[in-house]
C-alpha cells in the first residue's frame, strides 16, 4: 500500500516501506492513516498528548500500526471493513506481534474486529492458553468475521459448514451433532459445561442465536480431560462477546426469501468515566417463512454483560441473555422414509409432516459470572459459573409414524400430543494455572475442579384427536384436528445426571523446540432416567434407568515438536469412558463403552499466525460400542424401541485436513477434508450414516485499488453418501434401505462498504438449488430435506 506524499520510496502493495520521520506524532494519526490508504477511527481525545516512537523499515499493516503505537497504551484493531479503530487496552493484557510486545488483544483472543478467519490461542483441549500450532488435537475456530460474512445466524447452520461435524436433522430445528462418526453430546459455554438431550427435544443450546457470540471453537476427538465422560467425537465451546474498552457498536437490517427479516442491535463501551465498569447490550429480532410449507420461525435474543475492574489484578464478569422461540408448523419429525413396500420414499422439499397449527415454544434463561484474578509470579485464578433454566410447551400431530401406501398415501398415523417440559443446568469451573521454574527451563501448570448438573422433567399430556389417528399422507393438507386437553398426564420422563471432576495439565519444556503435555482427570458420573406412565393400562411400559460411577481416571498425553519457526509436529492419547443408555433385546442396559484415541499430525503457522494449517491421523479403539441390532427390539416398550448390542473390538480410523486465515493481504480463507470410517472387529463398516467424506471450502477476497470497498465470497460443502439398513416388527420380511446420495451445495456472498460506518451484504445458499436429505432417522425411519435456494440481504451501519 502506498505511505503517503511523505514517504519518499512511493512503494505500493502489502508492506509499508516508512522513513523515521513518518507518523511521528500521534495527533495527526488520523491524516497520515488517510494518505496511506488506511481506515482509521478513534477520538480526539485518545491522542492528546502522545507520540510515537516512529518507524523505519519493511512492515505488515498489522505490524506497522503496532510498532507505531508501542507505549501509547492504544491498539489498533482490524474491523471487519478492512479498516482500523484504536482501542484502550485494558491493563495486564498482553500482544506479541513478531518481536515486538505491548500491551493489547491479541489475534485470537478476541476475533471480533480481527477481520480473519483464524485464531491465534484456545484453551478448549487442556485449559492451557495456547496457539492452533501448539495445541496437539484438531482444533477449528469459527470468527466472527466468518459468521458475519457467510450471515451465520443458527448454530446448527454454523456448525454444518465447520469443518469434520455433520448435522444430522431429525426434524425443524431439530438435529443431532457428529464428529469422527459419533455425537457429540456437551456444549460448553464460556468454557463451563452443559448436557444436550435430544430425545426431550428442550434442547436451548442448539437454538442460540449466534449475534451473541464471538466465536465458536470445536475440538474434535476425546476431550475427556475437561468434559469427563464423553464420546470420542469432540466439545463445542461457544465463546461470548464481551464489552470493549472504547465504545462502539451497530445496527443491521436483513431481508431474505419468503419474507424473512432479521434486526439486530449491539453497543459495548465503558461506562461512566474512570469507573473501570464496562458494558455491553446485543438484542436480535428473526422471523419469517421457510422452505416448508405452513413453516415459519420467530425467535428473539436479548443480552447483557457487566465487566468490573476490582483492582488492578481483579476481573469479574457477570451476564444474562434471554432467548425465546415461537414457530408454527413445526415438525420435530421428518417425513416416511418408507413405502409399506420398503421402497424409498421421495417428497418435495416443501413438504411437511406437521399440522399448521403445530407450536413448539421455547423460553431460555442464562445467567453466568466469572472472576478473573493475577496472581504472583505471573499465575492466575479464575472462577466460572453457569446456570441455565428453559422450558418448553409443545402440541401438534405429525404425519410421520408408518409407512404409506406409494399410490393412495394411506397407512400414516399421526404421531404427537401436547405437554411441556422444564429443564436446568448448573455448571462451575474453577482453575489455575501459571508458569514455573525446573532445571532451569520455564513450564506451565494448570489444575482444576469443575462440575455440572442436568435435570430435564418432561410431562407429556393426553390429547385427544391427535395420536394413532390414520391420515392419507398425499391428501391431508396438514388440516387435522386439533387436540382437546383432557387435564390428565400420560407419563413423567424425567433425566438426570451430574459429573464432577478435578484435572490437571503439565506442559513441560525441555527444549525450546519441544513441549510434553501431562494431564489426567479423576471424574464421578451419575445418571437416571425415569418414564412412568400415569394409566396402570401402560405400566408394564414403566421403565427406570440408573448408572453410576465414581474414580474414573482418564489421562491425556500430548508431545509438540517444533521442526522450524512454521512447522510442528503432534502426537496425543487420551483414554474414552462413555457410559449408554441403550438396551439390548433383554432389556438390560448395555455396559459403559471404554477405549483408546490416539492423533499425530503437522500444524503450521504462516505469516505471524494469521494463516494456520494442520493435517492429522487418528485412530479410536473402543469396545461396548452401541450398535443397532437388526430385527430386535426391547421387550415391554410402547412405542416400540429398537435394540443394540455391543460391538467390541470397534476401530475408527480417519484423516483431518484443515487450512484457515488470511493468504494475502484482503483473501481469506477457510478449507477443510475429513475422513472418518468405522469398522468392527471383523472390518466391517458400521456406522454408515457419518459421511466417510466431507469437503469444506469458504473463502472471501477483498478487491485491490480502485474496488477496495467491494468484498467476494463463496463456498463449496460436499459429503459422500450415507446410508442405513434395518428390518422393522411392522413390515415382516422386508430389509429397509435408507439413503443419501453424494451431494455438493454452493454458496456466493458479495459486501460493499457504502462508507466508512454503511455496508450492505448480499448472500446466496444453495445457488443450483440442490435437494437433499439433511439427516436419516433411523429410529423413525424419517428424513427431513434441507433449505432450497434462497437470498438474506444485509444493511449494516456501525458507530
Amino acid at each position: 500500500m502506498r505511505c503517503g506524499a511523505s514517504c519518499a520510496w512511493g512503494c505500493s502493495g502489502w508492506f509499508w516501506h516508512l522513513p523515521r520521520r513518518c507518523w511521528r506524532c500521534l495527533p495527526p494519526l488520523r491524516r497520515r492513516a488517510s494518505s496511506a490508504g488506511v481506515t482509521l477511527s478513534f477520538a480526539a481525545g485518545q491522542t492528546a498528548g502522545l507520540a510515537s516512537p516512529g518507524l523505519r523499515g519493511r512492515y505488515s499493516v498489522d505490524e506497522g500500526l503496532a510498532r507505531l503505537l508501542v507505549g501509547s497504551g492504544l491498539y489498533a484493531q482490524r474491523q471487519g471493513n478492512g479498516g482500523y479503530v484504536l482501542v484502550s487496552v485494558a491493563p495486564g493484557d498482553a500482544l506479541e506481534l513478531g518481536a515486538t510486545s505491548i500491551t493489547g488483544n491479541a489475534l485470537g483472543a478476541r476475533t471480533e474486529g480481527a477481520g480473519s478467519y483464524t485464531s491465534g490461542s484456545s484453551n478448549s483441549a487442556t485449559r492451557l492458553n495456547l496457539s492452533i500450532r501448539e495445541t496437539p488435537q484438531s482444533i477449528s475456530v469459527v470468527t466472527r468475521q466468518r459468521m458475519d460474512d457467510e450471515q451465520l445466524t443458527s448454530i446448527e447452520t454454523l456448525l454444518d459448514r465447520t469443518p469434520g461435524i455433520s448435522v444430522q436433522n431429525i426434524g425443524t430445528s431439530r438435529y443431532g451433532i457428529s464428529s469422527r462418526g459419533y455425537s457429540i453430546d456437551t456444549i460448553q459455554l464460556d468454557g463451563v459445561l452443559t448436557a444436550l438431550d435430544l430425545v426431550s427435544q428442550n434442547i436451548p443450546q442448539t437454538q442460540a442465536d449466534l449475534v451473541i457470540y464471538d466465536r465458536v471453537e470445536v475440538l474434535r476427538g476425546a476431550a475427556g480431560l475437561l468434559t469427563g465422560a464423553g464420546d470420542p467425537s469432540g466439545t463445542i465451546n461457544l465463546v461470548r462477546k464481551k464489552p470493549t474498552q472504547a465504545f462502539q457498536g451497530y445496527v443491521g437490517f436483513s431481508l431474505g426469501s419468503r419474507d424473512r427479516y432479521r434486526s439486530e442491535v449491539d453497543v459495548s463501551g465503558p461506562l461512566g468515566a474512570a469507573t473501570g465498569l464496562r458494558g455491553r447490550f446485543v438484542g436480535a429480532h428473526e422471523q419469517g417463512g421457510t422452505h416448508i410449507d405452513h413453516y415459519e420461525q420467530r425467535k428473539s435474543v436479548l443480552y447483557g454483560v457487566l465487566e468490573a475492574d476490582l483492582a488492578e489484578t481483579t476481573l469479574l464478569t457477570f451476564g444474562l441473555d434471554y432467548q425465546t422461540s415461537d414457530p408454527r408448523g413445526q415438525s420435530t419429525s421428518g417425513l416416511p422414509l418408507f413405502h409399506d413396500t420398503g421402497a424409498q420414499t421421495r417428497f418435495d422439499p416443501s413438504d411437511n409432516a406437521a399440522a399448521r397449527w403445530n407450536r413448539n415454544e421455547i423460553e431460555a434463561y442464562n445467567a453466568f459470572a466469572s472472576l478473573e484474578r493475577k496472581l504472583a509470579r505471573d499465575w492466575s485464578l479464575k472462577l466460572s459459573a453457569n446456570h441455565l433454566y428453559g422450558t418448553r410447551e409443545f402440541s401438534g400431530a405429525h404425519a410421520s409414524w408408518g409407512f404409506p401406501d406409494q399410490v393412495t398415501g394411506s397407512g400414516v398415523r399421526l404421531y404427537g400430543g401436547l405437554g411441556e417440559a422444564t429443564q436446568r443446568q448448573n455448571g462451575f469451573d474453577v482453575n489455575t494455572q501459571g508458569p514455573f521454574e525446573l532445571w532451569g527451563r520455564r513450564h506451565e501448570l494448570v489444575l482444576g475442579f469443575n462440575w455440572s448438573e442436568f435435570e430435564n422433567f418432561h410431562e407429556p399430556m393426553r390429547g385427544a384427536g391427535i395420536e394413532g389417528r390414520y391420515i392419507d399422507i398425499y391428501q391431508w393438507d396438514n388440516n387435522t384436528a386439533g387436540p382437546t386437553i383432557t387435564g390428565e398426564k400420560l407419563m413423567d420422563y424425567d433425566g438426570w445426571q451430574k459429573q464432577h471432576g478435578t484435572y490437571a495439565a503439565l506442559r513441560l519444556k525441555p527444549r525450546d523446540d519441544l513441549a510434553i503435555i501431562l494431564g489426567v482427570r479423576a471424574s464421578g458420573y451419575q445418571y437416571r432416567l425415569s418414564q412412568i406412565y400415569t394409566s396402570p393400562v401402560l405400566a408394564a411400559n414403566n421403565r427406570i434407568t440408573e448408572m453410576k460411577e465414581s474414580g474414573v481416571v482418564t489421562p491425556y498425553a500430548g508431545v509438540v515438536y517444533d521442526i522450524d519457526d512454521v512447522h510442528s509436529m503432534y502426537f496425543s492419547y487420551t483414554s474414552i469412558f462413555k457410559p449408554q443408555s441403550q438396551r439390548d433385546r433383554t432389556g438390560a442396559v448395555l455396559d459403559p463403552r471404554e477405549g483408546d484415541n490416539y492423533e499425530a499430525g503437522l500444524k503450521s503457522e504462516f505469516f505471524g499466525g494469521r494463516l494456520n494449517s494442520a493435517v492429522a491421523l487418528y485412530q479410536i479403539n473402543q469396545d461396548n460400542l452401541a450398535e443397532a441390532d437388526a430385527g430386535q427390539t426391547v421387550p415391554g416398550t410402547s412405542p416400540v424401541q429398537a435394540a443394540y448390542r455391543a460391538v467390541n473390538g470397534a476401530k475408527t480410523r480417519g484423516v483431518d485436513v484443515e487450512l484457515s486465515g488470511e493468504l494475502q493481504a484482503g483473501w481469506q480463507i477457510g478449507a477443510s477434508y475429513n475422513y472418518s470410517s468405522t469398522e468392527d472387529a471383523d472390518g466391517k463398516r458400521i456406522r454408515p450414516t457419518f459421511p466417510r467424506q466431507m469437503v469444506k471450502l469458504w473463502t472471501s477476497y477483498r478487491l485491490p485499488g480502485g474496488w477496495n470497498r467491494l468484498t467476494l465470497g463463496g463456498g463449496v460443502n460436499w459429503q459422500s453418501g450415507i446410508h442405513y439398513t434395518a428390518t422393522t416388527w411392522q413390515l415382516p420380511g422386508i430389509v429397509l434401505r435408507g439413503e443419501q446420495k453424494a451431494y455438493a451445495v454452493a454458496n456466493l456472498m458479495a459486501r460493499y462498504d457504502i462508507n466508512e460506518q454503511l455496508s450492505a451484504t448480499f448472500n446466496l445458499n444453495n445457488l443450483f438449488d440442490k435437494e437433499y436429505l439433511q439427516g436419516l432417522d433411523t429410529t423413525f425411519h424419517t428424513g427431513i430435506y434441507a433449505p432450497t435456494r434462497n437470498i438474506m440481504a444485509n444493511l449494516k451501519y456501525s458507530f
